[in-house]
């Protein structure tokens, strides 16, 4: 069953957002969503033409706003001018979606300390020099407003072979928490949203080159079977960043089908084990217990 948009028109009527790494993937879905709800965007990356690309087909398919500014969330004067030319266009920005990221699959030996600086200053970095750009600004005009930002599961198991991701985003973790309870006075909710596995072209080829993919056949880790549709996670973003979550605040949210627990879980793995074989073993128990 294909999933389809869950909240009413208009369910984002007249907010403005500023959203990272927009431009393509997953950022592009939510974006997508956002503007069909009746919402201004602003798509911000390092690559002005990707934006303008994106922000031109998403314009033309859903009628809505969208402004493409290229910035780099390292660098705090640019998220600095971006903010103003958010201002300048819209008049004022309502929420702000902290999706940049980036990363790589790697024993961590093989990794250089650039390698390292690469990931965690676009996932951390950026979502910091970013909140606080826009914190700072709210909490100056009495502006309520909201936070996302998008995590992962292993922001609070850890993960080998992505270490440098997995320390950014449990930063961004703990950020979002504590900024729930130090900011909700200033009436600015800070949630977050943990994926599971949502196939994109870039990212998943990186992730899961087709050698690897075949062998692990990350399927089989998901108890619903398959893997996420945009359109869902585009759902569970616009419902938090919406007025209809005004009581949501701290929250992390995780849309995963389930993978996470059944990893974590000890004797999770006995669905490999064959109908004829638990036969087998119950036999063997029962005999043990006469």
């Amino acid at each position: 069953m294909k999933a389809e948009p869950m909240l009413k028109d208009g369910a984002l009527q007249g907010k403005t957002m500023i959203v990272t790494g927009g431009g393509t993937g997953l950022g592009r879905s939510m974006v997508k969503y956002f503007l069909e709800l009746g919402a201004n965007v602003v798509i911000c990356s390092r690559k002005l033409d990707v934006l303008e690309k994106t922000a031109n087909e998403l314009m033309q398919e859903t009628g809505g706003h969208v402004l493409p500014i290229a910035c780099d969330v390292r660098k705090y004067n640019e998220i600095e001018a971006m903010l103003q030319a958010t201002l300048d266009k819209f008049g004022k920005v309502d929420v702000l979606l902290n999706n940049a990221a980036g990363n790589f699959v790697s024993p961590t030996e093989r990794l250089s300390h650039k390698a390292f600086d690469v990931i965690t200053d676009i996932v951390l970095k950026g979502s910091y020099n970013c909140t606080l750009a826009l914190g700072k600004h709210w909490i100056e005009q009495k502006q309520p407003a909201t936070i996302l930002n998008i995590v992962t599961t292993y922001a609070w198991t850890g993960s080998g072979y992505v270490v440098p991701s997995a320390c950014a985003k449990a930063g961004v973790l703990a950020m979002t928490r504590s900024l729930a309870s130090e900011w909700a006075k200033y009436g600015i909710r800070s949630n977050a949203i943990a994926p599971g596995p949502f196939p994109t072209e870039g990212a998943w080829t990186r992730l899961f080159p087709k050698q690897l993919a075949d062998k692990l056949d990350p399927v089989k880790r998901i108890p619903v079977g398959r893997f996420g549709e945009h359109q869902e996670l585009a759902n569970l973003a616009a419902y938090l960043v919406s007025d209809y979550a005004a009581f949501v605040n701290g929250e992390v949210v995780t849309i995963d089908g389930g993978e996470w627990l059944y990893g974590a879980g000890e004797f999770n793995a006995f669905d490999l084990i064959p109908q004829e074989m638990w036969d087998a073993m119950e036999k063997q128990m029962r005999g043990k217990g006469q």
